[in-house]
């Protein structure tokens, strides 16, 4: 079951849902969603420095991504074809018993902008800044600004409280994150 605009607000009460900074109400809250907004930190591919990726070689994401920082208020230009990872202002801590879902805002849907090419789905007991995949689809340059809204957030009850929430795996390879990490994918071997 989705939870809807009054029982997001007693979820945000009760503490089963934790959102810091405290999202604006008024402005944030839909009728079965929470927008969250765009935090200051990019992760941006080096296209020039390698010919392909390889997914199992370690740190390799990192060494061909750079993290860039833009002030609060400033913009960040995603040009036609850009992929970038991005991380929320909030941080969002979700009880074991919700799982969360990530969706795009119809706004920037219909300028070319998307915000999660997989990496819809956040599982019981995820706590950390959510990380955004955005990427231009469109055949213009969007300005995307530090602090607007950026994405949705929308909450399942799960039939049971998680067994082993995400922040209680051991293998979890994001929990507790805070800014647009590179891929860790190289640990699955």
């Amino acid at each position: 079951m989705v939870l809807s605009d009054r029982d997001i607000k007693k979820a945000l009460q009760n503490g089963r849902i934790k959102i810091t900074p405290e999202p604006d109400i008024k402005t944030q809250l839909g009728s079965c969603s929470i927008d969250l907004c765009l935090g200051n930190t990019f992760r941006v591919f080096d296209y020039g420095k390698y010919p392909y990726i390889d997914p199992a070689k370690k740190d390799y994401s990192n060494e061909i991504t750079k993290e860039v920082a833009v002030k609060t208020g400033g913009q960040f230009i995603m040009q036609p074809g850009d992929f970038v990872l991005a991380v929320t202002l909030e941080r969002i801590k979700i009880s074991e018993d919700l799982v969360g879902r990530l969706e795009g805002r119809s706004s920037l849907g219909r300028l070319g902008i998307v915000v999660h090419s997989t990496a819809s789905i956040f599982d019981p007991g995820w706590d950390g800044k959510a990380v955004l995949e955005l990427g231009n689809l469109g055949r213009m340059a969007v300005a995307l600004t530090v602090g607007m809204r950026i994405c949705s957030f929308t909450f399942e009850e799960l039939s049971s409280p998680a067994e082993i929430p995400y922040s209680k795996k051991k293998q979890a390879k994001y929990k507790f994150q805070t800014g647009p990490d590179e891929s860790k994918i190289y640990e699955e071997k």
